[in-house]
């Protein structure tokens, strides 16, 4: 038998393969669009992020001048606080200076006027212990006690004058203890005389004192301790008002006698 012969209508005509040079022409045909749109969006992209970036160098840049301008304004505070800082600073020292000034002459004030109450009360003897009675003559309380205290001769206690003899603050009903009496003398040199004969109190318990404004008295006070340590030392030390001698040198001491300086 032979061969059965194909029919060439019904026999397919395989499709020719595409070339690669086709297939190339094909791909560039479609790839410069895309690639253009790409580039264009990216560059839209960048040109987004410099307009932003832009935008906000500019808000930084108004944010500078403000705080520029802020910086001059404070600088120029500072320069005004240092002058009035600098005026203040004088007027305290003024004030300082003024104050010690015045603090100086408040001193020399107040020992000037110590200094005339004690005079006032350099002829003043205080009598200490004498026994107070109603309706009593101080004065001749006082006499009384010159002569048989002291120890001094009736004559002499009779040619004693005095300004003034009273007790010392009002009278308390409560108040065991006998009012001290004060006594001004006419005459310095009796008022010393009487004055040296206080050893004869020794052992009693009566005292004769010179008067003094209650400040010195309270300067005494602290000065008497001092004296009888020289004392005890063998050295020389007395006491006048209130001013303590230290074999003729006076004793000065900042935390002692602070009212010398």
């Amino acid at each position: 038998m032979g061969k059965p012969q194909k029919n060439p209508a019904t026999t397919a005509t395989p499709t020719p393969k595409r070339t690669r040079s086709e297939c190339s022409t094909s791909t560039s045909t479609l790839s410069p669009e895309k690639s253009f749109t790409d580039v264009l969006d990216s560059i839209d992209k960048k040109l987004t992020s410099l307009d932003a970036r832009l935008a906000l160098v500019e808000v930084l840049h108004k944010e500078f001048q403000q705080l520029r301008v802020s910086l001059e304004f404070s600088q120029e505070q500072v320069k005004a606080l240092a002058v009035e800082n600098q005026t203040l600073r004088d007027t305290v020292k003024q004030l300082t200076d003024g104050m010690t000034q015045l603090t100086g002459e408040n001193k020399k004030m107040r020992e000037t006027i110590l200094d005339i109450q004690a005079r006032s009360m350099r002829d003043n003897l205080v009598f200490s212990g004498i026994p107070e009675q109603a309706e009593e003559d101080a004065e001749a309380s006082v006499r009384e006690f010159l002569q048989h205290q002291l120890k001094l001769p009736s004559e002499a206690v009779k040619n004693i004058t005095f300004h003034r003899v009273h007790r010392l603050g009002g009278k308390k009903p409560d108040n065991k203890r006998p009012r001290p009496i004060v006594a001004k003398f006419e005459h310095y040199k009796q008022k010393e005389q009487v004055r040296s004969r206080g050893r004869e109190l020794r052992g009693t318990h009566y005292s004769v004192n010179e008067q003094f404004p209650k400040e010195i008295l309270d300067r005494r006070r602290v000065l008497f301790p001092i004296r009888k340590k020289y004392i005890t030392e063998g050295v020389r030390a007395t006491v006048a008002v209130d001013k303590l001698y230290v074999n003729g040198q006076l004793y000065r001491d900042r935390e002692v006698t602070p009212w010398l300086y």
